[in-house]
């Protein structure tokens, strides 16, 4: 570490020995900017009176290494009688080995979505954006309201979100050279080594997809619990066991879910609106800022719930007669059915399109 850095950080920590000997701080936040190759951390406190203090800055190497260190780092400068809450961003993959790593020493980890955070730090008066202020910002994101704990993923989610993954990555690539050969084959005098060349890679790419699959499915029913979760959501009309792994492995079998609202907000389906008063009113949309393999798995599940299941259908077609926009009454439906599959997995009861038909005639019977 820099002698400025080292500077600032005995500063910090001096200013932050002071404010506590006058209040009695009541929780106490690591927040975590992670970058491939490098964490920046914030050590904040609240104090009884609410107040917000952020009383330390470092920076550590994204390695095992960098971990041991940072958690060093913590354990020295925190209170030793008060909880300390890690809190980071969930950019991609980079602040996996961390979590785990955090994990298995038995603290207490927060993974947030970056949407939340960046909502969070616009109502902050922070004008320049920094990996350093974007600490900040994680760490006064923490401490403003309660997280729930980062849970590990069991091993065969893990394993089953490692090969959902691999086989969208694996079907943008086959939609590329499909676009290719097309593009070839359209002009005038195409070269017909390309053309060979692009058509051997296509049945490549698709022996690999097969590949996955049956390793997908084999891994699905190896497990019983996930295997009894993947039977009840293929109940619902459009959603196959490809869709089901992938909502499975997205939300980590529900584990992460509390209610229907916040797994519509994780995958990015709420609805975002804009208006003020009378003269401001913004079409409203959804926000798309969350898990994008469950609205891209989701969507020719909903293309197939319309054309079979008359309830969805029902809701296609009234949201279309309302506003006449197709795609808008589609992602309406994505969301239902995304509703629907945690509402089968929580009752534990198959999906019956009929359901309020039978009820009805229940009623009449009794």
């Amino acid at each position: 570490m820099s002698t400025g850095k080292q500077n600032e950080e005995r500063f910090s920590i001096i200013h932050y020995i002071k404010m506590i000997g006058m209040k009695t701080v009541i929780k106490q936040v690591l927040g975590i900017d992670v970058s491939k190759k490098e964490l920046i951390v914030c050590l904040g406190k609240m104090d009884s009176d609410l107040q917000v203090e952020l009383c330390a800055h470092a920076a550590f190497a994204n390695t095992e290494k960098g971990f041991a260190a940072l958690q060093k780092w913590a354990v020295k400068f925190a209170f030793k009688d008060l909880p300390l809450q890690y809190v980071m961003e969930a950019t991609g993959v980079y602040h996996e080995a961390l979590t785990y790593f955090l994990d298995s020493k038995g603290e207490y980890v927060s993974v947030i979505l970056p949407n939340k955070i960046n909502n969070y730090a616009r109502t902050l008066t922070v004008k320049t954006v920094t990996d350093k202020t974007a600490s900040q910002a994680i760490a006064q994101f923490g401490l403003s309201r309660p997280l729930d704990k980062w849970m590990r993923p069991s091993p065969v989610c893990k394993k089953i979100k490692q090969l959902t993954r691999e086989r969208d990555q694996l079907m943008n690539e086959r939609t590329i050279v499909k676009n290719q050969l097309h593009a070839e084959q359209s002009e005038a005098e195409p070269n017909k080594f390309t053309v060979n060349r692009m058509k051997k890679r296509i049945v490549f790419l698709n022996k690999q997809d097969e590949e996955i699959k049956k390793e997908l499915l084999k891994l699905l029913k190896s497990d019983e619990k996930i295997g009894a979760t993947v039977s009840l959501l293929t109940s619902i009309t459009g959603i196959g066991e490809i869709t089901a792994a992938i909502v499975i492995a997205e939300t980590n079998c529900f584990e992460h879910v509390r209610n229907r609202r916040q797994l519509a907000s994780y995958a990015g389906l709420d609805v975002k609106e804009k208006q003020s008063g009378t003269s401001v009113k913004g079409k409203s949309r959804i926000s798309k800022k969350g898990n994008r393999y469950l609205r891209k798995a989701l969507h020719m599940s909903a293309l197939t719930a319309i054309k079979y299941d008359s309830k969805f259908k029902a809701v296609f077609d009234r949201l279309v007669a309302r506003h006449g926009i197709k795609m808008k009454a589609i992602v309406a439906v994505q969301r239902q059915l995304l509703e629907m599959m945690f509402a089968v997995h929580k009752t534990r009861n198959r999906y019956d399109p009929n359901f309020m038909q039978n009820q009805v005639q229940e009623m009449k019977i009794n």
